[in-house]
């Protein structure tokens, strides 16, 4: 006998272990907002709608409806329950041997799928008994918890209990417990939604079988029959669909074991930016403006806080167009980082620049930009330009800020991946919005300036935080700091825009808009040290509105978003970081005032404005402004009147060498240091060479560039003058 039962275990112990059973089933992958709040189950192997939980986490309601409608001695049972085989045998004559699978037995047989065959059956038996051996009751109810059908395509207690009760397995009150314990008896006939009555008299008889085990006693069992169920809507979630849909372009994000996925997403505030969006849709319909999108970042984490791509997710046509990932023109969304850089190669948020009719030299030949409203305003600070989107002053900043090649450099650090082709395709017009963008970018590039100059990419998960890089710092703490200050002046950008505009608040907000050609596009931006929100207002199809431009298309959702942040988080504003300090500056030449000089400002500068210059002024206290100002202070758009006077003529400032386009090439056998080309110009006074991506020295025939690969834009400037002339060379490898 002893060795009847040692073989048996011998046996038992060596049969393999189901191989079904060693690997948790597929999940259904959950998006939550991170909150845990769901926003969209995807079906498990694109079948069932699957969630595993642990047994903590399931009522004692749930376990004690399970054992008494499946198996009420699964805890004193070796995997078999000898018992309830024996009335089945007894009962073979009658029917099927309903009742005699244990829950082991039936974890083995749905690990298992196949033909219901008498042998079958005994193999089951088997590996019930092998199960046993290996796995603790608690593990395997759990298990066959997770694996049960409930019917209406779910799969597990935990995904039942949420699709059946909108409620937790944990929250389940005896009455709920036993309508879901009934249900896999048969979840298609008993599928509650469409035979509820059925359900609920598979209920009862589960409630009463709890009576009889002593898992219920009379008062609890005459309370759960008489508590009504209330099922929950059959409508599944659909919470933020652009932004799912975005992480689902992701590869690899969803893998075949599914689970949940924390996001950044704040399902609440993207409600609210939902619905400002489609509201503000709604009053611009007339303006043909169908649709848009919000991007709010939080900008310590770089978390997506909120991402809205369109008006309407189920609008026929371009309701499912994500406007956040669109690639689109940003027209002048994209100018303070022109000024940033300015203010990094030496310039003031006092420096004047010349805005004036003008004509620039470019390899495409002469390029004539206009300010939108075709209105020029002669001497102005770069505060005054920035904040009135001055198209000209902007070009000339761009050429203080290095060029071309200087901003697409930064504009690529900063995480834009759309400006793929040569900085000379987009030229001078890069800084007005020739590229093309994608709203969620754009938002995280002035995400960086809310940091005051540190970059750290977008998070779209929760997951990423213990593996994000630290922080990189790409600006200035000082100049970002100044260019949100300009960015948040309401009287700087007052000339264009009013006092009372979409971009005013009664807190501080650094604001930008843009506009691109013929209103294709409107774009507004706004930051605080807290929270970046960005949006675009326009037609997926490119169709230009009917006259909406970013102050009035995209800016209210921008501030009422900005409020309900103000209103719920709160929002502060920047200290300024050393070395900033305030300066009297006279605006119109840029330099520090005299001591008695009237009209003069104070302006917040990065370091020391240039001193006075005996030439600024003449002998009637007039400022001497240069020659290019000529035709403008004779023009009727002069609002200067008797304060300023045109310089006397000058020769027009000349680059002799190198000439526009030229092509150089670096020689293998010399040493890089010492390839070189002289610098030569035709001006009144000192000529000022600066280029962003070449070194310059000085040699006893004058200043040379010190060759390297690439497309380079060289900037002379006439230090009697202020005349600026721009000439680009490319250098290649022999």
């Amino acid at each position: 006998m002893l060795g009847l039962v040692a073989a048996f275990e011998i046996s038992l112990r060596l049969t393999p272990f189901p191989t079904a059973l060693e690997v948790p089933p597929p999940a259904s992958t959950e998006f939550l907002d991170r909150e845990g709040r769901p926003l969209r189950t995807l079906l498990a192997e694109e079948r069932r709608f699957a969630r595993h939980c642990q047994l903590a986490e399931v009522s004692p309601h749930l376990v004690a409806a399970t054992l008494s409608a499946e198996d009420k001695r699964f805890r004193s049972h070796c995997g078999v329950d000898v018992l309830a085989a024996g009335r089945a045998l007894l009962s073979i004559a009658r029917g099927p041997t309903s009742g005699a699978s244990t829950i082991t037995q039936q974890i083995v047989k749905l690990a298992r799928p196949g033909p219901r065959t008498f042998a079958r059956k005994l193999s089951e038996v088997w590996l019930a008994l092998r199960v046993e051996r290996s796995w603790s009751k608690d593990r395997i109810l759990v298990e066959y918890l997770n694996r049960l059908d409930y019917g209406d395509l779910e799969t597990g207690i935990a995904a039942a209990s949420r699709y059946y009760f909108a409620k937790p397995a944990s929250d389940l009150s005896a009455a709920e417990a036993a309508f879901l314990a009934g249900l896999p008896k048969a979840p298609s006939r008993l599928n509650p939604n469409v035979n509820f009555t059925g359900a609920q008299d598979r209920q009862r008889w589960v409630l009463r079988r709890m009576a009889a085990d002593g898992r219920l006693d009379a008062t609890a069992l005459a309370r759960a029959i008489e508590e009504p169920i209330k099922l929950a809507s059959r409508e599944r979630e659909f919470a933020a669909p652009h932004f799912v849909d975005l992480l689902l372009g992701r590869r690899g994000l969803v893998t075949p074991r599914g689970g949940a996925l924390r996001t950044t997403l704040d399902l609440e505030l993207n409600r609210v930016a939902e619905q400002s969006l489609a509201a503000n849709l709604r009053r611009l319909t007339d303006k043909h403006a169908t649709s848009g999108a919000v991007v709010v970042i939080h900008n310590p984490s770089g978390d997506v806080l909120a991402l809205a791509g369109s008006g309407d997710y189920f609008q026929a046509g371009a309701g499912q167009i994500n406007g956040a990932w669109m690639v689109r023109s940003p027209g002048s969304a994209l100018k303070p980082f022109t000024y940033l850089l300015a203010l990094e190669n030496g310039a003031n948020p006092s420096t004047v620049v010349a805005d004036v009719p003008t004509e620039f030299a470019t390899p495409d030949g002469i390029y004539r930009p206009n300010n939108y409203n075709h209105r020029f305003h002669g001497p102005v600070s770069l505060r005054f330009a920035l904040g009135n989107s001055l198209n000209v002053a902007a070009i000339r900043t761009l050429e203080l800020a290095g060029g071309p090649e200087a901003l697409q450099r930064t504009l690529r650090n900063l995480g834009i991946t759309t400006l793929d082709h040569p900085a000379d395709y987009y030229g001078l017009g890069l800084t007005l919005g020739n590229g093309e963008v994608r709203l969620l970018e754009l938002a995280n590039a002035f995400a960086t300036l809310g940091r005051l100059g540190v970059y750290r990419p977008y998070r779209l998960l929760l997951r990423d935080a213990g593996t994000r890089a630290p922080g990189r710092r790409v600006f200035e703490a000082g100049a970002a700091f100044l260019i949100a200050d300009m960015l948040a002046d309401n009287s700087a950008r007052a000339a264009s825009f009013g006092l009372n505009s979409w971009l005013s608040f009664d807190f501080p907000v650094a604001c930008k808009t843009g506009t691109s050609s013929d209103y294709r596009d409107n774009w507004t931006v706004g930051y605080t040290p807290e929270f970046t929100v960005a949006v675009w207002v326009g037609n997926p199809d490119g169709t230009p509105m009917r006259g909406i431009t970013g102050v009035t298309g995209a800016a209210p959702v921008m501030h009422e978003i900005f409020e309900h942040l103000r209103g719920h988080f709160g929002t502060s504003w920047f200290e300024p970081p050393a070395p900033i300090a305030s300066y009297r500056i006279d605006p119109l030449t840029g330099r520090l005032a005299p001591v008695d000089r009237p009209g003069a400002v104070t302006e917040k500068c990065l370091r020391p404005p240039e001193s006075p210059q005996p030439a600024d002024y003449d002998a009637a206290g007039r400022v001497r402004l240069p020659a290019v100002y000529g035709e403008w202070l004779a023009s009727p758009q002069n609002h200067l009147g008797n304060l300023a006077v045109a310089g006397e003529s000058s020769p027009e400032l000349r680059v002799v060498q190198p000439e526009p386009g030229s092509i150089y090439y670096l020689d293998g056998d010399l040493p890089a240091d010492s390839q070189s080309i002289a610098l030569r110009a035709e001006a009144r006074g000192e000529v000022r060479w600066s280029c962003a991506s070449l070194a310059f020295m000085d040699s006893a025939s004058g200043p040379r560039a010190q060759l390297r690969e690439g497309q380079h834009t060289i900037l002379a400037r006439d230090a009697a003058t202020g005349r600026e002339a721009v000439t680009w060379i490319t250098v290649k490898r022999w």
